[in-house]
């Protein structure tokens, strides 16, 4: 019972920080209000826990009920409080100004828009032999070339940028994007970010990545990790919020030790992962700030760790680099980690009632396709069709980095499978592939109750991703394969272990 309404807590914070960045610039409606719409279905099933406990169960209906109104609860809201474009805006002017707080995260300095003498200068910068112009549209928020396309789209994208800097410097950044016609069309969007940083001094300029304050919570990361590691490894810990209580851990090394296998390991996998696009990243000259890891003293000891790109990514390939790199080198980190960590697990006998799928005492490894070939892999026939895993701490860290992969890559909006199938597919196939997707994990979650708050959250997370400066050119047959390959990755981790295989495998 606690652990359920500790989940809910941690459920809440990460709804709210999700409406908060998702939202919070393209309605007026409340983000209270709306986190409060999302957490409804959650509620409820808490309160009728909280009523009746978890003998029994809620009625199906309750939940699906709850689930639709919601859903059109949340629409209508965001609906009605949405910052609505004149009647003449297209979804051009919409999609630019969605790129707005990347590119131009404040307002000011202001940049002097295209006046009607320059627009002679802005049509020569499109040889009609590259792209032949056939409107400019004069929008607040960004000027829209639209035309034929008549060579390459990377040659289309580099000379007209080049003309471009040529005529107006660097008063525009320039976007290539596809419309929802499937016809390619051209957006300068204001550069205030050049502008600002002309008034700002260059020690400022340069103050990005704070090393102190990541290393500050490295630092509290891995002491909320051990304590919680010292909780895996079966050591009994006083309350925290005792006095005196954490500094006679703290001060204990004894105990600290045993809690370190299970801290580090994590904190191994979770740096990796974020090093992983931060190195890319900077290979792409793209502004971004170090690893930032965020402790919590209970549950798994971190919500995770992130970094933040501050400049836009310059085209397809480089969103999909700079996506997948992340969960392929947390992956590679997780493998051997978790491979050790079951070798040198106990298997306990399987009694259905315990073998859930996150108890680390007693978990199936056949709730997910490679976790059962991994623990056959590294337990041979000890492991039975009547056997659990009691994991060690390394493999409970090694396992948890499976489930940040697999969440990582859904290919959901601006998660990162989200960007690897954008920068494949495009936008608009990318925003079909997000929907069918969190629809799939919605069935899922019906048989497998563990995916349900997941799948309530990727319902209600935008399917638009941001676009590329040029999000036109696409990528080449190696990249497709890798990003095939990782989705194929997500469902080896996400879905259980079939019988016939299991039957192969004798577990």
């Amino acid at each position: 019972m606690g652990f359920w309404f500790l989940f809910l807590l941690l459920l809440g914070l990460a709804t709210y920080l999700m409406v908060q960045q998702s939202v919070a610039n393209i309605t007026r409606t409340p983000v209270w209000l709306l986190w409060l719409v999302l957490m409804t279905p959650a509620l409820l099933l808490s309160g009728w826990t909280l009523l009746y406990g978890t003998k029994l169960p809620p009625p199906p209906s309750l939940f699906i009920s709850s689930l639709f109104v919601c859903t059109l609860l949340y629409w209508i809201l965001f609906q009605w409080g949405r910052r609505a474009p004149t009647n003449t805006q297209t979804e051009a002017q919409t999609q630019a100004s969605e790129l707005q707080p990347t590119i131009q995260p404040t307002t000011e300095p202001t940049v002097r828009p295209i006046e009607p003498t320059e627009e002679t200068q802005l049509r020569n910068c499109f040889p009609w032999s590259v792209y032949y112009v056939q409107n400019i549209e004069y929008r607040p928020q960004a000027v829209i070339c639209r035309g034929q396309l008549r060579t390459q789209a990377s040659n289309a994208y580099q000379q007209i940028k080049t003309n471009i800097e040529a005529q107006f410097g660097d008063r525009f950044v320039l976007i290539f994007q596809e419309g929802f016609n499937g016809k390619p069309f051209f957006v300068l969007v204001p550069n205030t970010q050049a502008a600002k940083e002309k008034n700002t001094p260059r020690h400022n300029q340069e103050r990005l990545t704070r090393p102190g304050l990541a290393l500050l919570l490295l630092l509290a990361t891995l002491i909320t990790t051990t304590l919680v590691g010292v909780e895996i490894a079966g050591v009994s810990l006083p309350p925290l919020w005792e006095t005196g209580s954490l500094l006679k851990v703290l001060s204990d090394p004894n105990v600290l030790f045993k809690g370190l296998p299970y801290a580090l390991g994590l904190m191994t996998i979770l740096g990796i992962h974020e090093l992983g696009h931060y190195l890319t990243a900077k290979s792409y000259k793209i502004r971004s700030t170090l690893p930032y890891f965020i402790p919590i003293p209970f549950f798994l000891g971190t919500f995770g760790a992130f970094i933040q790109m501050r400049s836009p990514i310059p085209n397809r390939k480089a969103l999909f680099d700079i996506s997948i790199a992340g969960p392929i080198a947390g992956f590679v980190v997780t493998l051997p980690l978790l491979i050790w960590g079951l070798a040198h697990s106990d298997v306990v006998p399987l009694i259905e009632d315990k073998a859930r799928f996150l108890n680390p005492d007693a978990l199936n490894p056949k709730y997910s396709i490679l976790l059962a070939f991994l623990s056959k892999l590294a337990l041979g026939s000890q492991l039975t069709a009547k056997s659990a895993l009691d994991l060690h701490p390394v493999a409970v860290a090694g396992f948890l980095g499976l489930i940040v992969t697999a969440l990582n890559l859904m290919p959901v909006g601006q998660l990162d499978g989200g960007h690897i199938v954008h920068a494949m597919f495009g936008q608009r196939t990318a925003i079909a592939i997000g929907q069918i997707a969190r629809v799939l994990l919605l069935l899922l979650s019906l048989v497998r109750e563990e995916f349900l708050m997941w799948a309530i959250i990727l319902l209600f997370m935008p399917l638009i991703d941001e676009p590329a400066l040029n999000d036109v050119t696409e990528l080449d047959n190696k990249r497709d394969v890798g990003g095939l390959l990782a989705m194929a990755l997500l469902i080896v981790i996400i879905l259980p272990l079939p019988q016939a295989i299991a039957n192969f495998l004798q577990i």
